[in-house]
């Protein structure tokens, strides 16, 4: 999904039950990003964990955001500091701040956020996944926009050719060689 998406997503929009969310045309850029994505077991499970939360909060309406707008600063839930104000009618405007303090304590300091939407849709296409499920998940209007996330990495591409391969005797060939 993309960062826009997210923060657009209401708890109308989750469905547990099936596992799926759907993006509605007013959250995307295209009508055709419109969608509704089915969720894995991990995605499942954390948008469960967060409603949970929400319902403690009193946020957890149809009506409500999932990433709800929060004023003033945050301390760890349960701390006798905490104090800020969350807005379950209105979206999250951003999380630059926690995107970077959390690539940075991770190590990969300068990672976007959009850059795990690129390595989704190559994961996808690497593991096999048919190019019009990939756009349909995606919210896709073109295969050129396909090509433009997908970076098939040079090992996917070795496997991709091995399936040429008759019955010779292997080559030697060093990685240094390529």
């Amino acid at each position: 999904m993309r960062g826009c998406e997210l923060k657009g997503l209401r708890w109308k929009d989750v469905d547990l039950e099936k596992k799926t969310l759907t993006i509605r045309r007013e959250n995307t850029k295209t009508d055709a990003s419109a969608r509704v994505i089915p969720l894995n077991r991990d995605a499942g499970f954390t948008l469960s964990e967060m409603l949970t939360r929400a319902e403690r909060l009193g946020a957890a309406d149809p009506e409500h955001y999932v990433f709800p707008s929060s004023e003033g600063r945050w301390r760890r839930e349960g701390s006798s500091k905490a104090h800020g104000v969350i807005d379950p009618t209105r979206p999250m405007k951003s999380w630059r701040t926690a995107w970077r303090s959390l690539t940075k304590a991770a190590g990969i300091k300068g990672l976007r956020f959009h850059d795990l939407r690129h390595h989704s849709i190559t994961e996808l296409c690497e593991a096999g996944v048919s190019e019009g499920t990939i756009t349909s998940v995606a919210g896709h209007v073109s295969q050129d926009r396909l090509r433009h996330y997908s970076h098939p990495r040079l090992q996917a591409k070795r496997e991709a050719v091995a399936r040429l391969e008759g019955n010779l005797p292997m080559a030697s060939i060093s990685p240094q060689d390529e």
